[in-house]
């Protein structure tokens, strides 16, 4: 298991936080990333390992619950134990604003993040039929969208200017949640 250091991100890691995001199929937008480290309401969990930005986690406060909105390991540090440490700390945050249920969607090829997920209690409370866009491969000129808890799968069907075409394959979402309180 590697060994971080845990912190909320501000505004100054910006720069950090988009070269992180790359390792996205999809990734956020500089000005999104700016938004989400402005808002009160969000919590931008970062990890670091040797001084670089290993991973991150987007959790939103909501009045009952919170939201674990998207959660990222660099490609090159995965299967170290950050994102399960990663995880923990946006609990410690959400039982910190006594929210009682802590809520995420899941691409259902995501298997790993899953795993991960169930392992530290969450269940499947439903599914969002066909709500991910396909993802995107070069090789079969597929598209992405941005998850919560990383990965990648592979689906077809793009149309002209990257949208999915008619009868384009697309993914489901699992909806998981886990009572704090």
């Amino acid at each position: 298991m590697t060994e971080g250091v845990f912190r909320r991100l501000g505004v100054a890691d910006l720069e950090r936080l988009v070269v992180l995001e790359r390792a996205r199929p999809r990734p956020w937008t500089r000005d999104q990333l700016e938004t989400i480290l402005t808002d009160e309401a969000v919590c931008v969990l970062g990890v670091e390992v040797e001084g670089r930005l290993a991973g991150h986690a987007v959790v939103a406060r909501q009045p009952f619950e919170a939201e674990l909105q998207a959660m990222l390991v660099a490609p090159n540090m995965r299967r170290r134990g950050l994102a399960t440490s990663l995880l923990t700390a946006v609990i410690d945050q959400t039982l910190r604003w006594e929210s009682e249920r802590l809520l995420l969607e899941v691409r259902a090829s995501n298997s790993g993040a899953i795993a991960l997920y169930r392992q530290a209690g969450f269940c499947e409370d439903g599914r969002r039929r066909g709500y991910y866009p396909a993802l995107e491969s070069p090789a079969l000129k597929t598209r992405a969208e941005p998850q919560a808890g990383g990965g990648v799968a592979t689906w077809g069907g793009v149309g002209p200017g990257g949208a999915p075409s008619a009868g384009a394959e697309r993914e489901d979402a699992i909806l998981m949640s886990r009572r704090l309180l």
